[in-house]
């Protein structure tokens, strides 16, 4: 019998190349966005059903879920995936944008796991899959907020696994680095304040730098199938950064001093600043 896995955030990017990559491996795949009468790439596709979920709101958490599993039986995977990068100067943000920013990234994962585990647990079986990102385990300028929220993620997640792992429901952190997607464009926000002028000149630098990296990135279909091995894995493995440079940056963090690694990341990300 067919698998069924769950993806948050499948309208776009990450989301809808894990929902191609598990439809194309013959599982059933529950796509859910917050306005899925809008999709047009998914919808029709062998094995794949649309669903409306909002991860800050409860109701069309619960509702999906009940109607996946009414279609299919049961869930066996699901992956949190919704998110948005909200980026620039602390100071500049107000804190509407900061709470939106935690109540996406965090609660919102928060929210869509709590309705699953009971799920879960009479199963005594599923994976919980967070897209999290290397930026869970180090840090660049300009991203605190985004940091602050993956940083938080990586810390629930690595103490939930204890908690869950007696029902055998198995807890997986996917870490990308840069991914070409509209990460860098329609899903990000950048904190604007013309009172903070004196940031000006490094804000400038450092922006044009990051989205340089995300313009050369690879594309989502990496993080799809690093999706799909996590999924697969019946051992309780937490981690799994997505490519070369991701593994290589992680490593060096653990294993070089701080003031080294922090000025590695000055050297590339700050090229160019005259401070």
């Amino acid at each position: 019998m067919a698998k069924t896995i769950l993806i948050t955030g499948a309208s776009s990017g990450i989301g809808k190349a894990i929902a191609v990559h598990f439809a194309d491996k013959g599982w059933n795949v529950a796509a859910t966005m917050r306005q899925p009468e809008n999709e047009t790439g998914l919808a029709g596709r062998s094995g794949v059903k649309l669903y409306r979920l909002d991860v800050t709101d409860n109701n069309s958490i619960r509702q999906s879920m009940a109607d996946t599993i009414q279609d299919f039986n049961r869930i066996d995977v699901v992956v949190n995936n919704a998110g948005y990068g909200a980026v620039g100067i602390f100071e500049k943000a107000t804190k509407e944008q900061i709470q939106r920013q935690f109540d996406i990234n965090v609660f919102g994962v928060m929210n869509v796991t709590r309705f699953i585990l009971s799920h879960f647990r009479k199963q005594r079986n599923g994976v919980i899959i967070n897209i999290t990102s290397m930026g869970g385990l180090i840090t660049f300028p300009i991203y605190s907020i985004y940091h602050a929220t993956k940083w938080a993620v990586e810390g629930f997640s690595e103490s939930l696994q204890y908690e869950l792992r007696p029902f055998n429901i198995k807890v997986k952190l996917v870490e990308p680095g840069a991914i070409k997607t509209d990460f860098y464009s329609r899903s990000q926000e950048l904190f604007a304040n013309d009172a903070f002028q004196d940031y000006d000149a490094y804000e400038k630098v450092t922006f044009k730098n990051t989205q340089k990296t995300g313009e050369a990135a690879t594309g989502p279909e990496t993080v799809a199938k690093t999706v799909y091995k996590a999924a697969n894995d019946r051992t309780f493995k937490l981690r799994y950064p997505v490519g070369g440079q991701t593994a290589a940056l992680l490593t060096l963090r653990r294993f070089i001093p701080n003031k080294w690694f922090n000025s590695v990341v000055r050297s590339e990300v700050e090229k160019g600043f005259k401070g």
